[in-house]
Formats: C-alpha cells, structure tokens, sequence
C-alpha cells in the first residue's frame, strides 16, 4: 500500500487499508492489480480523474489533425491542369493534410475508367517524393478516387521546422575610428 504522500506504507490486510483510507476521507485504489501482492494507494479518486483529463486536453491541443483535401479531376481535364492540381495537393501534402483526388465520369464517359485510372496513377507519381498512396484507386460509383498521405519524410521535416530555434544573437557595432570626422560638435557651457 502507498498512502496519499507516495510513501511506500508496506503490506496491509484490505480491511485496515479501507479504513485508513476512510479515516482520512480519501478513496483506496488498485494501481497495479497484477502484481504479487497487488498494489493500492490512498488518493483522492474525484482529483486524480480530473487531473488525468486534464493531462489529455492538454496533449490533444498540442496535437494537430489532419485535414482531408479533395481535388476533384474530369478525365478530359488536360495535363497542364493536372500539373497545377497537382502542385495545390503538394502545397496540402507539405502542411501535412491528406488529399484525396476524384475523378468525376459523365453519361459515356463511364465507359473510359481506363483514362481516369491513368491520370490518378499519374499524378500519384508526381508526388511520390512527399506522398505515400494510402489508398489505390478505387471505383466508388461514378467517381474514381485516389487518397494520398503525406510521406514520414514529409513528417520529420514538418517536426524540426516546428521546434524554436536559437534566438538570433545582437549584431556588434564596431567603435569608431579615431580618424573620422565627429558627427555633432560638442558645446561646453561656461560658468
């Protein structure tokens, strides 16, 4: 048993336990049940839970969630628009958010997924060096889609660029040189 100070009190019947935790109006719990005798401590149950919450806000705000971008394509959409959807999803890529890419098929475009799938692998090319492909293209409906995941190198750089880095140090004025004209002529007051 640990009581409320962290102070290892020893091995103690459960009765006495419970009432020693009661004496002191605080909650006896089992830290660690599967160790030989199991271990409990004396807390206050109501402050230990709303502290353990407490810590888990405060990580989840530090965390940041991913965004899922979607960049919708037609299969007539030409390269050079391709080019420019695909640079917008390396600019989603690099802040860390995933992109889904979707290709839209009309009335007979359906019968041409061969040009959609194409333009999805493609594209999944182009962006092989900051995306990783979490899902292949797939069929869903009338719609081809690709989703695309930024890279762990992508990851590592965002991290480093998160961490401060040194305050810059003052620039040091060199003094004067003894040679130089002085800027302001100073007057001395007479008494």
């Amino acid at each position: 048993m640990i009581d409320e100070d962290g102070t290892r009190v020893g091995v103690v019947p459960l009765r006495e336990a419970l009432a020693l935790a009661e004496e002191r109006g605080l909650d006896l719990v089992e830290v660690a049940p599967n160790a030989v005798p199991p271990v409990c401590r004396v807390l206050d149950y109501g402050k230990y839970r709303y502290e353990q919450t407490k810590k888990e806000r405060e990580a989840r705000k530090h965390q940041k969630q991913a965004e899922l971008k979607e960049v919708r394509l037609k299969p007539k959409t030409d390269d050079h628009d391709l080019e420019i959807k695909a640079k917008q999803a390396r600019k989603f890529l690099l802040a860390g958010d995933k992109v889904k890419f979707t290709v839209r098929f009309r009335g007979r475009e359906m019968a041409h997924p061969d040009i959609g799938r194409e333009m999805l692998e493609q594209i999944a090319e182009d962006l092989r060096d900051v995306a990783t492909v979490e899902q292949r293209p797939l069929m869903e409906g009338r719609a081809l889609s690709l989703m695309l995941a930024p890279s762990a190198k992508v990851k590592t750089q965002r991290e480093r660029v998160a961490q401060p880095s040194a305050p810059p140090r003052p620039r040091e004025v060199p003094p004067p040189a003894a040679d130089a004209a002085p800027d302001s002529i100073k007057v001395e007051e007479q008494e």
